[in-house]
């Protein structure tokens, strides 16, 4: 009889919520993270003071105020390959969603999905925060769904967040969560 080396367990899950902003990816990422047990970030801690002046401007960022921040949550990401992370960030193009992948192979997206008048609403209510309600049209119009060969899934935002998040733990093959409840006189 010879002894095989352990497997090697599969590495943790990293997971980025994605979508426009208002569509729900810190509350399910948040969410999410706490199911998972993973650390958890939000990709907004990470912007630099210039990219919030220029949001709260009502600027939309372009493709260089983005490239050192995409950098900054790769870099995050990576540091999570052993434990698994949940990260919120709008990896709103294809290039930003490859950067966040370079070496993070086994990234999965959540595309949090839905309708824009749900999102302008739920943009202007939200009070201070930077992101303005006239940027919710340049967040569609530069959103580029997840493609084919993309590996996560899409769903729609305007679901129960734990519907949300038991479908993506689902889809990420996490055990399922059993609740129960205890009878009369049994322990908790």
């Amino acid at each position: 009889m010879t002894n095989s080396p352990p497997a090697s367990p599969e590495p943790a899950a990293l997971v980025v919520v994605m979508g426009v902003s208002g569509c729900g990816k810190t509350t399910v990422g948040a969410a999410l993270a706490q199911r998972l047990q993973v650390p958890y970030a939000d990709a907004d801690d990470f912007h630099p003071e210039a990219n919030i002046a220029k949001m709260s401007a009502g600027i939309p960022l372009d493709d260089q105020d983005r490239a050192p921040w995409l950098s900054a949550l790769a870099q995050w990401l990576r540091g999570h390959h052993e434990t698994g992370a949940v990260l919120a960030c709008s990896a709103l193009k294809r290039n930003y969603r490859d950067l966040l992948r370079e070496g993070n192979d086994e990234v999965e997206f959540v595309h949090l999905h839905g309708d824009r008048e749900v999102v302008a609403r739920r943009v202007a209510g939200r009070p201070g925060h930077f992101m303005p309600v006239a940027l919710v049209e340049s967040q569609f119009a530069t959103l580029e769904p997840l493609e084919a060969d993309e590996s996560g899934v899409t769903i729609d935002f305007d679901l129960p967040v734990d519907d949300i998040v038991e479908a993506v733990a689902t889809h990420l093959g996490a055990p399922a969560v059993i609740l129960t409840t205890p009878r009369i006189g049994e322990a908790k």
